[in-house]
Protein backbone atom coordinates (compact mmCIF):
# COMPACT_ATOMS: atom_id res chain seq x y z
CA UNK A 1 0.00 0.00 0.00
CA UNK A 2 0.77 3.34 -0.58
CA UNK A 3 2.97 5.56 2.35
CA UNK A 4 1.26 8.92 2.88
CA UNK A 5 4.29 11.19 2.19
CA UNK A 6 2.48 12.09 -1.14
CA UNK A 7 0.40 14.45 1.28
CA UNK A 8 2.99 15.75 2.96
CA UNK A 9 4.33 16.95 -0.05
CA UNK A 10 1.59 18.44 -1.03
CA UNK A 11 0.53 19.83 2.14
CA UNK A 12 4.05 21.06 3.57
CA UNK A 13 2.37 22.60 6.98
CA UNK A 14 0.68 19.78 8.59
CA UNK A 15 1.45 19.59 12.48
CA UNK A 16 3.19 16.49 14.02
CA UNK A 17 -0.25 15.15 14.57
CA UNK A 18 -1.62 15.76 11.25
CA UNK A 19 0.83 13.65 9.81
CA UNK A 20 0.20 10.67 12.37
CA UNK A 21 -3.45 10.84 11.67
CA UNK A 22 -2.75 10.61 7.58
CA UNK A 23 -0.21 8.02 8.42
CA UNK A 24 -2.50 5.75 10.41
CA UNK A 25 -5.86 6.26 7.66
CA UNK A 26 -4.57 4.14 5.14
CA UNK A 27 -3.84 0.91 7.73
CA UNK A 28 -7.26 1.85 8.99
CA UNK A 29 -9.34 1.67 5.51
CA UNK A 30 -7.33 -1.44 4.66
CA UNK A 31 -8.35 -3.30 8.06
CA UNK A 32 -11.89 -2.03 7.67
CA UNK A 33 -11.76 -2.74 4.20
CA UNK A 34 -11.79 -6.44 4.80
CA UNK A 35 -14.77 -6.49 6.90
CA UNK A 36 -17.08 -4.10 4.96
CA UNK A 37 -16.22 -3.55 1.93
CA UNK A 38 -16.03 0.57 0.93
CA UNK A 39 -13.43 1.23 -1.15
CA UNK A 40 -12.95 -0.96 -4.42
CA UNK A 41 -10.17 -3.65 -4.17
CA UNK A 42 -7.77 -2.10 -6.77
CA UNK A 43 -8.29 1.11 -4.91
CA UNK A 44 -6.86 0.14 -1.34
CA UNK A 45 -3.79 0.01 -2.57
CA UNK A 46 -3.71 3.51 -3.90
CA UNK A 47 -6.29 5.04 -1.35
CA UNK A 48 -3.78 7.70 -0.59
CA UNK A 49 -3.79 9.20 -4.27
CA UNK A 50 -7.73 7.93 -5.42
CA UNK A 51 -9.17 8.77 -1.87
CA UNK A 52 -7.45 10.85 0.22
CA UNK A 53 -5.73 13.12 -1.67
CA UNK A 54 -8.43 13.80 -3.98
CA UNK A 55 -10.89 14.71 -1.09
CA UNK A 56 -7.90 16.95 -0.12
CA UNK A 57 -8.47 18.86 -3.28
CA UNK A 58 -11.28 20.74 -2.03
CA UNK A 59 -8.71 22.40 0.29
CA UNK A 60 -6.63 23.60 -2.62
CA UNK A 61 -10.00 25.37 -3.41
CA UNK A 62 -11.45 26.24 -0.26
CA UNK A 63 -9.58 26.20 3.17
CA UNK A 64 -12.30 26.13 5.77
CA UNK A 65 -12.55 28.72 8.90
CA UNK A 66 -12.53 27.41 12.47
CA UNK A 67 -16.52 26.66 13.26
CA UNK A 68 -17.13 26.45 9.75
CA UNK A 69 -20.12 23.94 9.67
CA UNK A 70 -19.72 21.63 6.51
CA UNK A 71 -22.22 18.88 5.27
CA UNK A 72 -20.55 15.82 3.38
CA UNK A 73 -23.35 13.96 1.88
CA UNK A 74 -23.52 10.34 0.48
CA UNK A 75 -19.97 10.22 2.33
CA UNK A 76 -19.80 6.30 2.05
CA UNK A 77 -16.72 5.37 4.00
CA UNK A 78 -15.93 8.95 4.58
CA UNK A 79 -14.51 11.02 1.68
CA UNK A 80 -14.07 13.23 1.22
CA UNK A 81 -15.20 14.49 4.50
CA UNK A 82 -12.51 12.38 7.03
CA UNK A 83 -9.81 13.31 5.60
CA UNK A 84 -10.93 17.16 4.84
CA UNK A 85 -11.33 16.67 9.07
CA UNK A 86 -7.98 16.11 9.63
CA UNK A 87 -6.77 18.87 7.74
CA UNK A 88 -9.11 21.61 9.14
CA UNK A 89 -9.17 20.40 13.24
CA UNK A 90 -11.73 23.28 14.31
CA UNK A 91 -14.03 22.99 11.72
CA UNK A 92 -17.30 20.82 12.27
CA UNK A 93 -17.99 18.32 9.58
CA UNK A 94 -21.22 16.36 9.58
CA UNK A 95 -20.98 13.11 7.46
CA UNK A 96 -24.22 11.33 6.30
CA UNK A 97 -25.18 7.98 4.15
CA UNK A 98 -28.29 6.22 3.75
CA UNK A 99 -26.11 3.17 4.22
CA UNK A 100 -25.62 2.16 8.06
CA UNK A 101 -22.54 0.00 7.22
CA UNK A 102 -20.62 2.53 6.39
CA UNK A 103 -21.69 5.13 8.66
CA UNK A 104 -20.14 2.64 10.73
CA UNK A 105 -16.76 2.16 9.46
CA UNK A 106 -16.74 6.27 9.13
CA UNK A 107 -17.34 6.33 13.17
CA UNK A 108 -14.88 3.51 14.08
CA UNK A 109 -12.28 5.32 11.90
CA UNK A 110 -13.18 9.03 13.32
CA UNK A 111 -12.73 7.57 16.48
CA UNK A 112 -9.15 5.66 16.04
CA UNK A 113 -7.91 9.06 14.77
CA UNK A 114 -9.56 11.06 17.55
CA UNK A 115 -11.32 13.50 15.69
CA UNK A 116 -13.68 15.32 17.87
CA UNK A 117 -14.75 17.50 14.52
CA UNK A 118 -17.02 14.77 12.54
CA UNK A 119 -20.48 13.43 13.43
CA UNK A 120 -21.84 10.61 11.20
CA UNK A 121 -25.31 9.79 10.62
CA UNK A 122 -27.09 7.34 8.93
CA UNK A 123 -29.84 9.73 7.24
CA UNK A 124 -30.56 11.07 3.66
CA UNK A 125 -29.68 14.38 2.80
CA UNK A 126 -33.63 15.44 2.39
CA UNK A 127 -33.98 14.67 5.47
CA UNK A 128 -31.22 16.31 7.63
CA UNK A 129 -32.11 19.50 9.46
CA UNK A 130 -29.58 22.62 9.89
CA UNK A 131 -28.05 24.61 7.89
CA UNK A 132 -24.14 24.56 6.51
CA UNK A 133 -21.47 27.03 5.27
CA UNK A 134 -20.68 24.59 2.29
CA UNK A 135 -22.17 21.09 1.26
CA UNK A 136 -19.50 18.84 -0.07
CA UNK A 137 -19.69 15.15 -1.88
CA UNK A 138 -17.87 13.23 -4.54
CA UNK A 139 -19.87 12.27 -7.34
CA UNK A 140 -22.82 11.20 -5.74
CA UNK A 141 -25.24 11.92 -8.45
CA UNK A 142 -25.78 14.71 -11.61
CA UNK A 143 -25.66 18.21 -10.38
CA UNK A 144 -28.81 18.81 -10.91
CA UNK A 145 -30.64 16.57 -8.47
CA UNK A 146 -27.84 16.75 -6.19
CA UNK A 147 -28.41 20.76 -6.31
CA UNK A 148 -32.04 19.76 -5.26
CA UNK A 149 -31.30 17.77 -2.33
CA UNK A 150 -28.90 20.01 -0.30
CA UNK A 151 -29.63 23.62 -1.57
CA UNK A 152 -32.08 24.14 1.56
CA UNK A 153 -29.22 23.21 3.47
CA UNK A 154 -27.02 25.86 2.95
CA UNK A 155 -26.83 29.42 5.09
CA UNK A 156 -28.28 32.16 3.60
CA UNK A 157 -25.85 34.62 5.37
CA UNK A 158 -22.69 36.89 3.89
CA UNK A 159 -19.85 34.45 4.15
CA UNK A 160 -16.58 34.60 5.97
CA UNK A 161 -14.60 32.33 3.64
CA UNK A 162 -13.19 33.70 0.51
CA UNK A 163 -16.11 32.31 -1.41
CA UNK A 164 -19.54 32.49 -0.99
CA UNK A 165 -21.29 29.59 0.70
CA UNK A 166 -22.44 26.68 -1.69
CA UNK A 167 -21.58 23.47 -2.76
CA UNK A 168 -17.98 21.96 -3.41
CA UNK A 169 -18.47 18.62 -5.49
CA UNK A 170 -15.71 16.14 -6.56
CA UNK A 171 -16.51 15.15 -10.20
CA UNK A 172 -14.91 13.65 -13.38
CA UNK A 173 -15.21 13.52 -17.20
CA UNK A 174 -16.94 15.79 -19.44
CA UNK A 175 -19.08 18.50 -17.05
CA UNK A 176 -20.80 20.63 -20.26
CA UNK A 177 -23.72 18.60 -20.30
CA UNK A 178 -24.50 18.10 -17.15
CA UNK A 179 -23.99 21.92 -15.70
CA UNK A 180 -25.91 23.27 -18.34
CA UNK A 181 -28.54 21.21 -16.78
CA UNK A 182 -28.39 23.01 -13.73
CA UNK A 183 -28.92 26.60 -14.94
CA UNK A 184 -27.25 28.32 -11.94
CA UNK A 185 -23.85 30.04 -12.19
CA UNK A 186 -20.72 28.12 -11.47
CA UNK A 187 -16.82 27.51 -11.33
CA UNK A 188 -14.46 24.68 -12.28
CA UNK A 189 -11.11 23.64 -10.49
CA UNK A 190 -8.86 21.15 -12.81
CA UNK A 191 -7.37 19.18 -9.88
CA UNK A 192 -4.39 18.62 -12.30
CA UNK A 193 -3.71 22.30 -11.85
CA UNK A 194 -2.44 21.37 -8.09
CA UNK A 195 -1.70 17.55 -8.56
CA UNK A 196 0.81 16.36 -10.79
CA UNK A 197 -0.54 12.41 -10.66
CA UNK A 198 -2.00 10.77 -14.02
CA UNK A 199 -5.10 10.23 -11.76
CA UNK A 200 -5.75 13.80 -11.09
CA UNK A 201 -5.76 14.52 -15.21
CA UNK A 202 -10.11 14.27 -15.45
CA UNK A 203 -10.85 15.07 -11.98
CA UNK A 204 -12.26 18.56 -11.06
CA UNK A 205 -14.20 20.30 -7.92
CA UNK A 206 -16.98 21.78 -9.38
CA UNK A 207 -18.37 25.24 -6.88
CA UNK A 208 -21.96 26.20 -6.96
CA UNK A 209 -22.54 29.34 -4.78
CA UNK A 210 -26.17 29.78 -3.43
Amino acid sequence: MQSSSIITEYFPSLTEKQKQQFNQIGALYKEWNEKINVVSRKDIENIYTNHVLHSLGIAKVMSFNPKAEILDVGTGGGFPGLPLAILFPETHFHLVDSIGKKITVVNEVAKALELKNVKAEQIRAEQVRGKYDFVISRAVTRMKEFYGWVHTKIKDQETTHGLDNGILYLKGGDLDEEMNELKCPYSIYNLSDYFKEEFFETKRVVYVPL
